[in-house]
């Protein structure tokens, strides 16, 4: 059996846990730093040194011949981060994590639809079905239903 898959589930599951703990942790950090924009600043320069001291331990080498082929949205990905950290930094003291979290899952779901319907990016396509919109019709619902309390 290949298990592939599900480590690959089993982690993202546990990235989004991580992500719902970076919203408050980040909201609580806005407060003593005076903005969420410091807050993402002070988040990202751990983040950096973390993946820094992961870097040497695993002894990775960037491969500089294929980032100069890169095109240009390949470089941005730190700045969608940055936005990320950002908005939820900003929007927990205001809606509370599971709201936050969930809108934040909800505008991932209705991008990613887009990108993979047309397979921009680079990643396969995969159109858009009543399946799949129904998937993220569930989801905007659950945005409503967190958000009533």
């Amino acid at each position: 059996m290949n298990f592939a898959p599900w480590i690959a589930m089993i982690a993202v599951v546990l990235a989004g846990g991580a992500t719902a703990l970076q919203a408050p942790t980040n909201a609580r950090l806005a407060t003593a730093v005076s903005s969420p924009v410091n807050a993402a600043f002070v988040s990202f320069a751990v983040g950096t040194a973390a993946l820094g001291l992961l870097a040497l331990a695993l002894q990775t080498r960037p491969d500089v011949t294929a980032m100069r082929g890169l095109p240009a949205y390949a470089w941005v990905g730190g700045l969608y981060g940055a936005v990320f950290v950002v908005a939820a930094a900003w929007a927990v003291p205001r809606l509370g994590v599971a709201t936050t979290i969930t809108l934040m899952v909800a505008g991932q779901l209705m991008l990613s639809l887009v990108l993979d319907h047309f397979g921009a990016l680079g990643v396969p396509r995969n159109p858009v079905s009543l399946t799949r919109l129904a998937g993220v019709a569930l989801v905007i619902g659950g945005v409503l239903l967190v958000r009533r309390g």
